[in-house]
């Protein structure tokens, strides 16, 4: 931008109107950058088409218009102390004329004094009037102009970044209001048949009795139990957060809302009113299955024939969610802490929260890794990834149950996996089965067999897993686990750059302790 005291004044007009549109464009780029920040593309013509604006409005000044031949510039006398008038010879009065107009441009050349004649109608002896020209004073002038152009290009920059700054503002929040209402309206009940009920926040207020019995607590919320009109009860998961949260929220409303397995957990209704979001499940009476296995309390265990069962339940579930969809659906969270049991002990999986939909044709997907450490399969490092992470998962979780521990523990001196792989080489594999439950260790032979379906399940190439329709039938009898099963679940690299992973994870969000998004237990 050119200095604009060097400049004549419709050029530093000129310039004060290129800075104000200058603003106004990097303000509307600005906005652009907010609204289309997913597509790249599009922001990337806009940077392009500011440079060139920025470029034009850099160019030199177009130079003053040429003086007319043989004009010529005398500036005005200097100031000096005012001399007496002269001396009237003809007994005219002398009466020094005022300074210019503002308005009026100083004349180049020094004004005569003007005589005023006598009127005819005055006497013979009323003396003329003669007006003499005033010195003009370029030195005040020079410093009024400067600091009123300044003046104005504060003002009105200022009220025009203001001005512009509102509007952005205010369609931003329009943008966002109408993505997430947007949003919200693709679970309208009304539109989308198969999606669970619309509750309303004061509904579920009341239903809870004011949030007042909480029976879980994580890194997202709460759950606390509740009734619905008819006496049934409900587990009412209440999120906090913003991102986080929203995703997980939308993701479970899209994939659960619209199925339905005995070996899912139902989801009932919902609630996005304001900032809040709720999701409310049927009510599953044993809690989660990581409260039974993990031997946390006494009086809380299973049997062989539970945990078989169980193992059966889950196997079903994760075929339905792979293979019996419309789209294939990834969990991607598979652990004890999303599998809930019923008062009769029927497994159900919980917490579609992290799940994605991918189609039945499409082999493998790209993503960022998410999930738990110690569930998290080894090609997730190169972030591309398939149904056989949730095989993954299930062979750690049968593995966890058959031995009663997990397999990232602290207070162990080496994890499950490492433990399990030099006890098959010592084949010692009885040696670790569930010690802290008598039924376990009477059946130890059936759990050693059971043992083959886990290692089946955790082969470190994906390629060589099984289905989760061929475990089914591996359970039911029918198909024998595949021999030459290889122990090395996984290199030392590959479970610290996971571990690292999954810390990174916890400290998002993603707990391997019980959360909320585990589900309502």
């Amino acid at each position: 931008m050119p200095n604009l005291h060097l400049l004549s004044y419709p050029l530093q007009l000129r310039a004060i109107a290129n800075l104000h549109l200058v603003m106004a464009i990097l303000l509307f780029h600005l906005l652009m950058v907010i609204l289309l920040f997913h597509h790249l593309y599009l922001l990337l013509l806009h940077l392009l088409h500011l440079l060139l604006v920025v470029l034009i409005f850099h160019l030199p000044p177009s130079p003053p218009p040429p003086s007319t031949a043989g004009s010529t510039y005398i500036p005005p006398p200097p100031l000096s102390s005012p001399s007496p008038p002269p001396p009237s010879t003809d007994g005219s009065i002398y009466i020094p004329s005022l300074p210019p107009s503002p308005s009026r441009s100083p004349s180049p050349f020094p004004s005569p004094a003007v005589v005023v004649a006598p009127s005819p109608s005055s006497p013979a002896d009323s003396p003329a009037v003669v007006v003499a020209p005033s010195p003009s004073s370029p030195a005040d002038s020079s410093q009024r102009k400067p600091r009123q152009l300044i003046i104005i290009i504060l003002g009105s920059s200022l009220g025009a970044f203001f001005v512009v700054f509102v509007v952005v503002a205010f369609c931003f929040y329009l943008f966002r209001n109408k993505g997430e209402s947007k949003e919200l309206d693709e679970f309208s009940v009304d539109q989308v048949p198969g999606i669970p009920i619309r509750f309303s926040y004061k509904d579920l207020r009341a239903m809870t009795c004011n949030f007042n019995d909480e029976i879980g607590k994580g890194g997202f919320g709460s759950v606390f139990q509740g009734k619905l009109s008819n006496g049934t009860k409900i587990a009412v998961k209440h999120l906090n957060g913003f991102d986080h949260v929203k995703k997980s929220f939308l993701a479970e409303v899209k994939t659960i809302g619209s199925i339905h397995h005995v070996n899912l957990v139902r989801l009932i209704g919902f609630c996005a009113e304001k900032s809040y979001r709720l999701l409310v499940y049927e009510y599953m009476s044993s809690g989660s299955l990581d409260t039974w296995i993990f031997h946390r309390h006494k009086d809380r265990t299973l049997g062989w024939q539970y945990r078989k069962k169980i193992i059966m339940d889950i196997a079903k579930g994760l075929t339905y969610l792979h293979e019996e969809c419309r789209q294939k659906i990834l969990h991607l969270d598979i652990k004890p802490q999303n599998i809930l049991l019923d008062e009769h002990f029927n497994a159900k999986i919980s917490d579609f929260g992290l799940s994605k939909l991918i189609d039945k044709d499409q082999s493998q997907v790209e993503t960022k890794m998410k999930g738990t450490r110690g569930y998290m399969a080894p090609e997730w490092l190169k972030s591309i990834i398939s149904e056989k992470v949730d095989v993954y998962s299930f062979g750690v979780v049968v593995l966890e149950m058959l031995c009663g521990c997990k397999n990232f523990d602290s207070s162990q001196p080496e994890d499950l996996l490492d433990l399990f792989k030099r006890k098959a080489e010592e084949e010692h594999l009885l040696d670790i089965v569930d010690k802290y439950n008598d039924d376990m260790q009477i059946h130890r032979e059936e759990v050693v067999k059971m043992m083959r379906v886990a290692v089946w399940c955790l082969q470190i190439d994906f390629s060589r897993r099984p289905s989760m329709s061929v475990v089914v039938k591996v359970l039911e009898g029918s198909v024998e686990v595949e021999n030459n099963l290889d122990y090395d679940f996984t290199t030392p690299v590959v479970r610290r750059a996971i571990r690292v992973a999954g810390n990174q994870e916890d400290a998002t969000g993603a707990a391997a302790s019980p959360s909320v998004l585990s589900g309502p237990r």
